[in-house]
């Protein structure tokens, strides 16, 4: 297909997760005046919460904050499993109509920017297909998440080829596995292994936690005690926004209060796990990080099914590191030996920015890795380009919601304004370039190169705290001198030259007046 003959909508999303559920939504009710098509590289909505499948996967983040602001979490658990998380979304996106938008199937490969046609060319392929297709658009929006759908971070352990076992990763979960009345250890301490552990502990022989060091871990109960009394006497559209805000404020003062007082907040959080192990557990070597709180993200353990699995004595953690596999399970650099039948490796992800999609501006290859994030949302002199990066250290869907209301705000600015170019400029020469993010987990180390800088100062900072985003993209103005708004210059009107008829004619008609006179 040629790019003159290519389809063009308005504005092109990509990725149909929870961020491009939310962009729809906010451009459906914002901007409807706007086409737009939403192109998803596999065959389901939904994102991490279809393509993750261990067992036990939930939020780790309470449903009224993760959940959309515009659409009430209708179920009593905060911290809610997958199947509930998937139902809410296919809901969503069935009632607003915007299953009708999307494109599965389709993976967006690069995109190139015209100047002179103010307007993307997008690249996709579509599965079963052996030629790339195009699609123009004024506007690409990615929601494509942060990490690389087809394949989890493993390390090269050495001997993992001896092992008689299986050895399987949690971002692609087999659907024969049978690890009841098995061996299973789990090498990891995150998220993943935290809420693996309770799960396959149920029917499992006995799970092991192999970490090479601990994370802070905090006991919630699953449903929230206020959300429960409020919905006895409030309609949910009413509760809804009182437990999030309450939510939001509350993890606001945690995050600020583990920032400030970081000793403080690391006895609390050891403090408070203590009732729940067994008696004389060592707290000092499997459960007291040596990082501060909140320096990596801050697992919760829905009613202390963590805890509770430990108790129980058919799971336990072991801090130490792989030296390498056996043909019966882990050698430890202490010499010990862990016997498995089943080794999860909930070992991360593997980062990836924009799904390392292919940028060029009038023919100019760029590396959005290299430029300066502009309300860490759009790259510097690209135009027409916006993405969402959820928090570090809240909900993801909260600055999921900001970003998109505030590229509708945008859209619409554009529109009255009469024109069909946004571009940040970067001309503070004072703005220095910092670390992404600052954060410690593995694999945010691992990916630093990987993701653009923040500036030192507004509006290149990202310092993941939504109350500052509210006033940045919701209360801040779009024409703030920093965001270039141009249109493409006229062009010149080609004279073309004249067909051998019309040449005729006029010949003929010249006769005819020399003639009359």
């Amino acid at each position: 297909m040629s790019t003159a003959t290519a389809e063009h909508v308005d504005v092109l999303i990509v990725g149909a997760g929870i961020s491009g559920i939310d962009a729809a939504y906010h451009l459906q009710k914002r901007c409807p005046g706007k086409s737009y098509a939403i192109m998803e590289g596999r065959d389901a909505i939904g994102g991490t919460w279809d393509l993750f499948r261990y067992p036990g996967i939930r939020s780790d983040s309470d449903m009224y904050t993760f959940g959309f602001g515009w659409r009430p979490w209708p179920n009593a658990k905060a911290i809610s499993d997958r199947e509930s998380i998937l139902r809410y979304l296919n809901d969503a996106v069935r009632e607003q109509g915007i299953d009708r938008k999307i494109r599965f199937n389709h993976r967006v490969k690069r995109a190139s920017w015209s100047t002179d046609d103010a307007c993307w060319t997008v690249e996709y392929e579509r599965r079963g297909s052996t030629e790339p297709e195009r699609l123009r658009c004024g506007f690409l929006f990615m929601c494509t998440g942060y990490y690389a759908f087809e394949k989890g971070y493993t390390p090269d352990f050495p001997g993992t080829e001896r092992f008689g076992g299986r050895i399987v990763h949690p971002q692609h979960w087999p659907e024969d596995l049978d690890y009841s009345g098995k061996r299973v250890v789990i090498i990891g301490s995150g998220a993943t292994a935290v809420t693996l552990l309770p799960a396959m502990a149920q029917t499992a022989a006995h799970v092991t936690m192999l970490q090479r060091s601990p994370t802070f871990m905090i006991s919630m109960p699953s449903e929230d005690p206020l959300a429960h009394a409020l919905r006895r006497i409030l309609p949910m559209r009413a509760v809804h926004p009182i437990v999030r805000w309450k939510n939001v404020l509350f993890q606001r003062a945690v995050f600020a209060a583990c920032r400030a007082w970081p000793e403080r907040a690391r006895s609390f959080l050891i403090d408070r796990m203590r009732p729940d192990l067994p008696a004389g557990y060592d707290v000092a070597t499997h459960l007291t990080p040596r990082y501060n709180p909140w320096e990596q993200r801050l697992c919760l353990v829905p009613d202390g099914d963590f805890f509770a699995a430990l108790s129980s004595g058919r799971a336990s953690i072991v801090t130490d590191h792989v030296e390498s596999f056996t043909e019966k399970g882990i050698r430890l650099k202490s010499g010990a030996e862990l016997e498995a039948d089943v080794i999860v490796t909930a070992t991360g992800l593997d980062l990836r920015f924009l799904s390392n999609l292919e940028v060029s501006v009038d023919g100019e290859r760029r590396d959005l890795v290299q430029s300066l994030p502009y309300k860490g949302l759009m790259a510097t002199d690209v135009p027409n380009l916006a993405w969402v990066f959820g928090y570090t250290n809240a909900s993801w869907t909260l600055r999921a919601d900001l970003v998109c209301e505030w590229v509708c705000r945008l859209l619409n600015h554009m529109d009255a304004a009469g024109v069909r170019q946004a571009t940040p400029r970067l001309r503070d020469p004072e703005v220095e370039r910092l670390q992404p993010f600052d954060f410690s987990s593995g694999y945010f180390e691992r990916a630093m190169d990987r993701f653009p800088k923040q500036g030192s100062k507004d509006p290149w900072r990202l310092d993941q705290n939504y109350l500052a985003d509210l006033r940045r993209l919701r209360l801040g103005p779009i024409d703030d001198g920093v965001l270039e708004l141009s249109s493409p210059a006229p062009r010149a009107r080609a004279r073309r030259a004249p067909s051998p008829a019309r040449r005729l004619g006029r010949k003929l008609g010249d006769r005819l007046a020399a003639a009359l006179r």
